[in-house]
């Protein structure tokens, strides 16, 4: 058995395959690696790497046996993993900058070959099966261990709590591993410990986050929670990018995996988590090539995948605030005053959902109000009535998966039918779901609860008759307002404020072209735009041609040297103030 990975776990996801996830490189993808590392040798009880170490390199065993190991309490650890010959080390965090959820430790005498971060992403460009395998094989690995009940991070608080909610969902949506300790806040005495000592939380300071080494974050902001946790990789100031990407979303992350792919230097900026709108359907069924449907998350999870083994960087937790452009440079200014620089950007922040006109309507959000309906939406609302809103697609088919998780499911929408603003096959499954009932021409007029969302009222617009019911969750999906407010004053934006590109204007030549030269624009964000999510992608994938060319075009007046280009940008800053 000297060849084999032996894998040690009772809490497998449904979804895992150990088979996938410790697939085993051949003799022949070793001898190529050789190039790129050097050998190594250590004694039993080495520390490789351990719990939250960034950036780790990657190992390959040659010979000997290495344990990949997981928290288990009591600073003990449980083994995840028996590796041996030909198989290699890491998850997930080989491709980002996130801290390493497993500690690494050998257990007998072995001869290793190491590869630096700096090479392997070298590798991953040069040797596709083995750049295949390795993303394939970090991708299940990361999966097994989200089923694992020690893994990852411990979220603390109350489950109404909308802050709880809110990093919840980022922990989701970003695939990082975490337990949920549900503690009611009235209950919590002044530093009571929670974890076997490990964590210690005062009353009124929820929710917290225990990491590895039982630090608690008490009421964590999202980007405080992205850089402890390494989920965002904050771009180099001092670095002039090829191009960089603003959003996300299908549009965005095409854009991503086509530029890295074809040799450009790429950082992609997203304020909460990839897949955009789009990655927080439950379900997307006609997008081309998945004839069963995919979840949005997966879709955008597999995509930033894509980008991850082409060398994309992410920037994840950070909204940019203004851009401008110097000498031809663009400077984008993130949250928290972090600029980055760039030949070419593509916006492809996308929109967001509107809200309802409804009195205390903030007073619910992430309180009995929602804008995405995904499983974790699904647990709050099991056997219980619930109300969608809204015409289009997304909210038929959040109305639809719900109806298979809620007691009842009310369908509000203003107008009188849905037959302009949503895809048959999906009407046809409201239309006839005994669980599902349609109200055209209404819309809510009242909103009621204490500790959250308890009662709602909605109005037949015509007649004026009201209903009134006890529901604790409403998913609000009517229509979408451009991502552009960073934009203001810098691109052309047409009334409602959406990005005008190319076409009548004429600018650059291409139909993605905004008014600023170098500045693209796809997706939702642009005026006119599709707002479906195979024209996203596609738009993000044509407009690298015309990145292409504009960097081509504008070579010269780059040859300057980065620092100059730089320094010109910090001074046109400091004159603005």
């Amino acid at each position: 058995m000297a060849d084999q990975v032996m894998i040690e776990s009772s809490a497998w996801t449904p979804d895992f395959r150990a088979d996938l996830a410790f697939q085993k490189l051949t003799e022949d993808m070793v001898d190529r690696m050789r190039a790129y590392g050097r050998e190594e040798s250590f004694p039993a009880n080495v520390v490789l790497f351990t719990y939250g170490e960034r950036k780790v390199d990657l190992f390959v065993v040659l010979e000997g046996e290495v344990h990949a190991c997981l928290p288990a309490g009591n600073g003990e650890a449980k083994v995840f993993a028996r590796q041996q010959s030909l198989a290699f080390l890491g998850e997930l965090n080989l491709l980002t900058s996130q801290g390493s959820l497993v500690e690494a430790r050998t257990f007998a005498e072995s001869r290793l070959l190491r590869i630096s971060r700096d090479e392997l992403q070298r590798l991953m460009r040069s040797e596709g099966d083995i750049a295949n395998l390795i993303a394939s094989a970090t991708v299940w690995r990361r999966i097994g261990i989200i089923g694992e009940e020690s893994a990852g991070v411990a979220l603390l608080g109350n489950n109404r709590d909308p802050k709880m909610t809110e990093l919840q969902r980022f922990l989701i949506r970003n695939n990082y591993p975490h337990r949920v300790v549900e503690l009611p806040i009235s209950e919590a005495p002044p530093e009571q410990d929670l974890f076997e000592g490990s964590a210690r939380t005062s009353n009124g300071r929820f929710p917290a986050v225990t990491v590895y080494d039982g630090r608690t974050l008490y009421h964590p902001t999202i980007a405080e929670l992205a850089d402890e946790l390494g989920i965002t990789e904050l771009p180099d100031p001092e670095m002039v990018y090829d191009v960089v990407v603003v959003g996300a979303g299908p549009s965005g992350l095409a854009a991503a995996v086509y530029a890295a792919s074809e040799g450009l230097c790429t950082i992609v900026i997203e304020g909460i988590a990839p897949g955009g709108q789009a990655g927080t359907s439950s379900k997307i069924e006609n997008y081309l090539g998945f004839p069963t449907g995919i979840s949005g998350q997966r879709l955008a999870s597999r995509a930033q995948l894509q980008a991850l083994k082409f060398g994309v960087r992410f920037a994840i937790s950070r909204q940019v605030v203004t851009a401008e452009q110097v000498d031809g440079i663009h400077k984008l200014t993130l949250a928290g005053g972090i600029p980055v620089c760039s030949r070419a950007v593509v916006v492809a922040s996308g929109a967001q959902y509107r809200k309802l006109s409804v009195q205390n309507y903030e007073e619910y959000e992430n309180r009995g109000i929602y804008y995405a309906a995904t499983s974790m939406e699904g647990v709050l609302c099991r056997d219980k009535e619930v109300i969608v809103v809204g015409g289009g697609n997304s909210a038929g088919q959040a109305a639809v998966f719900l109806s298979g998780i809620a007691k009842h499911v009310h369908y509000v929408v203003r107008g009188k039918s849905l037959a302009t603003t949503m895809s048959q096959y999906l009407i046809s499954r409201i239309e006839s779901s005994a669980h599902i009932t349609l109200y055209t021409g209404s819309e809510i007029v009242g909103l009621e609860g204490d500790a959250g969302l308890e009662w709602v009222t909605w109005a037949q617009r015509r007649t004026g008759e009201t209903t009134r019911k006890r529901v604790g969750s409403v998913f609000v999906m009517i229509g979408a307002e451009p991502n552009s407010g960073w934009l203001y004053g810098t691109v052309k934006l047409d009334k409602k404020g959406f990005v005008i590109t190319g076409g009548a204007e004429g600018f650059n030549g291409t139909p993605y072209a905004t008014s600023v030269p170098g500045m693209f624009a796809v997706g939702d964000v642009r005026s006119a735009s599709v707002k479906r999510v195979a024209s996203a992608v596609g738009e993000g994938s044509v407009v690298i041609s015309d990145v292409h060319r504009y960097l081509a075009d504008h070579r010269n007046s780059f040859a300057a040297e980065p620092n100059s280009t730089l320094e010109a940008l910090r001074l046109a800053s400091a004159a603005a103030e």
